[in-house]
């Protein structure tokens, strides 16, 4: 489906986000609305007085202090209650999909500018009961008399008494995604030295873009956090082939370690979606780029790769504009893993894949890697996951605007439950 047609355009515009920190760091006395509340206070800030039309933000691990965080957020951030907020989850494409559902809303008249964007607070986890203990603690306090009450504790088991702990893992499989992508990187043979060289690239394109001043109107300070605390720019290949296995350490073939892989993060980001009338009511230094169209894929993944939906997203996306890999100037691929990557370029490369499984003709080419991430991607610097698709998206907006006009973009997301989302950006006069 296109995002905008000549009379109805849709833009997007890079915002800020936190620094990102491992879980248990320097952001872990934060929760996930207090991350959020200084990077919507710091957008709004910059209208000059201007209001978005609505707010969209997601995380995915859930809290049961709040149902819609996006709401909540406005509310401690002090800004006009009648904007309205809600709230959307995809996994780690949910401020991506988030984007999406903005663009869809906009009208270049009431509904001009959306503030879209997400969080994730790994550190502070709220833990439940479990369901049979949730179901007991009900029915006892239903009990109005003591000897119901009492026929209450005589049916209580020690069983029942157990907290639930959010755990990342896929609930249909009970995998972990690391232990997903273990199995597909057999399946794909890409190998532990590739995985490696993979993530060292992506500590030093993160490290030389906070040399040079990429992130520095990107990354808005927490406290005294101003910078992120991930990247690794004294890592090594001898460094990283050191690291134990992190998901098989039983076969004795695992390949994904803590250093090809993105760490459990905490952080939050956003970014502007706006129609062109919207676009007059932002800084005019803020980059901005066309959103062209946008792709979701979802797969079986009890047969296909858990992470491999990005593979058969990014074919139908390009091959529905008449479109190459060549034809692309940047290519912003989220890093869950080395490896998804790597399956997810060889599969791209794969005339038999792309025919018989995606079902497109394979007239696409080479992929350059050359153009991938320069920026530095999710291993390096981290995967709060409701986060990732607004820090993704307004990192490609700023590399991609400085760009001459009529280049394109892609940025994609692979996502828990077989699914991934794409766009399809260019840069505009």
């Amino acid at each position: 489906m296109n995002a905008a047609s000549a009379t109805n355009e849709v833009w997007l515009a890079a915002g800020v986000r936190s620094p990102f920190a491992k879980v248990d760091g320097a952001l872990n006395s934060l929760g996930a609305i207090e991350l959020s509340v200084p990077i919507v206070k710091n957008m709004v800030a910059r209208l000059n007085g201007a209001l978005p039309a609505f707010i969209v933000w997601g995380t995915v691990v859930p809290n049961l202090t709040w149902s819609n965080i996006a709401r909540e957020i406005v509310m401690d951030a002090g800004l006009p209650a009648t904007i309205p907020a809600f709230s959307t989850v995809m996994a780690c494409s949910t401020s991506m999909v988030g984007t999406f559902q903005a663009a869809g809303m906009l009208d270049d008249g009431v509904r001009d500018l959306a503030l879209v964007g997400g969080v994730e607070s790994m550190s502070r986890v709220q833990l439940g009961l479990g369901l049979k203990l949730s179901d007991w603690i009900r029915k006892f306090q239903r009990a109005s008399s003591l000897g119901q009450k009492a026929a209450q504790l005589a049916d209580l088991k020690p069983g029942d008494v157990r907290l639930y702990i959010p755990a990342v893992s896929n609930r249909t499989s009970g995998l972990s995604m690391g232990e997903h992508t273990e199995i597909t990187v057999k399946e794909w043979k890409i190998a532990r030295e590739d995985q490696d060289q993979l993530a060292l690239q992506s500590h030093q394109d993160a490290a030389q873009a906070w040399a040079r001043g990429f992130f520095d109107d990107l990354v808005l300070p927490i406290g005294e956090l101003a910078r992120d605390t991930i990247p690794r720019p004294d890592t090594s290949l001898e460094k990283l082939a050191r690291l134990q296995p992190a998901f098989d350490r039983v076969s004795g073939h695992g390949s994904l370690t803590a250093g090809n892989s993105s760490p459990l993060t905490d952080g939050a980001a956003a970014l502007w979606v706006a129609s062109r009338a919207g676009l007059a009511k932002l800084p005019a230094t803020a980059s901005r780029v066309r959103l062209i169209d946008w792709e979701l894929a979802a797969l079986d993944f009890r047969i296909e790769g858990l992470l491999m939906a990005p593979a058969f997203a990014i074919p139908r996306l390009l091959a529905r504009h008449g479109l190459s890999y060549a034809d692309i100037g940047l290519w912003e691929l989220h890093e869950a893993f080395s490896g998804q990557v790597l399956f997810h370029i060889k599969a791209l490369e794969d005339a038999t894949f792309l025919e018989q499984r995606v079902g497109v003709k394979p007239t696409f080419g080479e992929f350059p890697r050359d153009r991938l991430n320069p920026n530095g991607g999710s291993v390096a610097l981290g995967h709060p996951f409701g986060a990732t698709g607004a820090r993704i998206l307004s990192q490609a907006v700023k590399e991609l605007a400085a760009m001459p006009a009529g280049t394109r973009a892609i940025v994609s997301i692979c996502a828990d439950g077989g699914q991934g989302s794409v766009a399809l950006l260019e840069a505009s006069a």
